[in-house]
């Protein structure tokens, strides 16, 4: 079945420009001046709207165990919302539980995903159990699609790493050519400064945030980017939040090092004023790192602007506020960590483009492209050019829409935008040349999706 997108203003790294698309089949046959391609069996009339490669969600976690609970979202629900909001493709973190091994964890994760999924999907794979056999199954990893390794300086007793064991990984990376992900926070000292404020008496949400200061990311990012020097590994600072450790990346990149960053749409729009909402509502907005002063915000505004944060991802880590977030009532320490997103992303980038922070170009390239070539999936994905598979938004940039618990799709019983107001909405989503979104609503299958072998980070030196 061929299709023809046309009339609209077709979107690549370098900006806009009019263009009609054919598809065939699950591919893109050609991108051609307008009024050159076709006929086709169905049109899809683009005029005034752009036309964008399908958005790739780098960092999800979708029913990822996490405090005694799991993230309510599924990878059938998830990957539907994520659908909705333009996204066609995630992937997903395989969580090693110490004392299992990686294969067995990405086994067990394929058994959640697979035919289960309404879009394309890949794994990184979360270590946590460093060890002999976990480091050369790291090699099997890659050979089975998953070229990347998300290690923790936080959360100690769960996910923690040492920085020896650290070193001994990323040792293993650079041999390999794997890219360690890295969560970069000084989990030991961030321990005491929360349990000084529960003896103190400090029991409400924004102690989560007070307890979490900017200059312990700022440390972590920086011990980690020394690591990486050390070993000659590649490195990726996931989820940056912090003005302290974005002035670490920046100054590792401008010396040639292989480091890169993302941010995420709640460290641009939200900030810990949300975390100090009252009655608990702040839980809500519980999430590692925490939500920062504002004062941030210019700063990662920036530097997405300059290429030093070089993706933008959700985190997507949902958990209700009722019987959920509601475990930390008491203690914010037992508040699940995790702020829902994935249906959003790219209609809060646009909203950076409607505000002047980012060029069009730029946000296909943080929330497309870039992602695409990290994680070694270009130009499968993350372009709209022939050969390429047809994962296509059709975006309306003048539409308005209202963000709200009651319109959105995430299996969440609240929004962290709820009320915003925003200039943009996705009005047709094609995956792998199957409209999933239309006008008339959802018309895809948790079937659909399929498991993405990825190749390795194309960025590397």
């Amino acid at each position: 079945m061929t299709t023809l997108i046309k009339g609209g203003q077709v979107l690549s790294t370098a900006g806009a420009s009019a263009a009609d698309v054919l598809v065939d089949g699950e591919t893109i046959a050609a991108v051609g001046a307008p009024g050159t391609l076709g006929p086709a069996d169905e049109t899809i009339d683009a005029t005034g709207k752009y036309v964008l490669p399908g958005g790739i969600d780098a960092h999800t976690h979708m029913e990822m165990p996490f405090g005694g609970t799991h993230s309510v979202d599924s990878f059938g629900t998830g990957t539907t919302a994520a659908a909705w909001g333009g996204t066609t493709t995630i992937i997903d973190f395989a969580v090693q539980a110490k004392g299992t091994s990686l294969l067995s964890t990405m086994d067990k994760w394929h058994e959640k995903a697979d035919g289960n999924c309404a879009i394309d999907y890949g794994f990184h794979m979360i270590v946590s159990d460093v060890n002999d056999s976990s480091l050369k199954e790291m090699q099997a990893c890659v050979d089975g699609g998953v070229g990347s390794f998300k290690m923790f300086m936080a959360y100690p007793g769960v996910f923690y790493s040492t920085d020896g064991e650290i070193l001994l990984a990323m040792q293993k990376a650079r041999e390999i050519g794997a890219t360690i992900m890295m969560h970069a926070e000084n989990g030991i000292a961030i321990d005491q400064l929360a349990a000084q404020a529960f003896a103190a008496g400090k029991i409400d949400p924004v102690q989560h945030g007070l307890t979490r200061p900017p200059e312990l990311e700022g440390e972590a990012t920086s011990r980690a980017i020394q690591l990486a020097k050390v070993t000659g590994a590649p490195l990726y600072i996931v989820h940056l939040s912090a003005s302290q450790a974005l002035a670490a990346v920046a100054e590792a990149r401008d010396d040639g090092q292989n480091v890169f960053a993302e941010t995420c749409p709640q460290y641009l729009y939200l900030s810990i004023e949300d975390l100090a909402k009252p009655d608990f509502e702040g839980a809500k907005y519980v999430a590692s790192p925490p939500l920062r002063e504002k004062s941030h915000q210019a700063d990662l505004w920036r530097g997405l602007r300059t290429n030093d944060l070089s993706v933008v991802s959700t985190d997507h880590c949902p958990f209700c506020f009722k019987d959920q977030k509601e475990l930390g009532r008491g203690d914010f320490r037992a508040i699940p960590n995790g702020i829902p997103g994935v249906e959003h992303r790219m209609d809060l980038l646009h909203q950076g483009v409607v505000a002047g922070e980012l060029t069009l170009g730029r946000w296909v390239e943080t929330c497309s492209t870039t992602p695409a070539r990290m994680f070694g999936l270009y130009p499968r994905k993350g372009v709209i050019a022939a050969g390429s598979d047809a994962d296509i938004v059709v975006y309306d940039p003048t539409a308005k829409q209202t963000l709200s618990v009651e319109t959105h799709h995430m299996n969440v019983d609240y929004s962290a935008y709820e009320g915003l107001e925003i200039t943009g909405k996705v009005e047709t989503v094609l995956s792998r040349g199957r409209v999933v979104v239309s006008p008339s609503g959802f018309s895809g299958s948790t079937t659909h999706g399929k498991f993405l072998s990825r190749d390795l980070n194309q960025y590397l030196n």
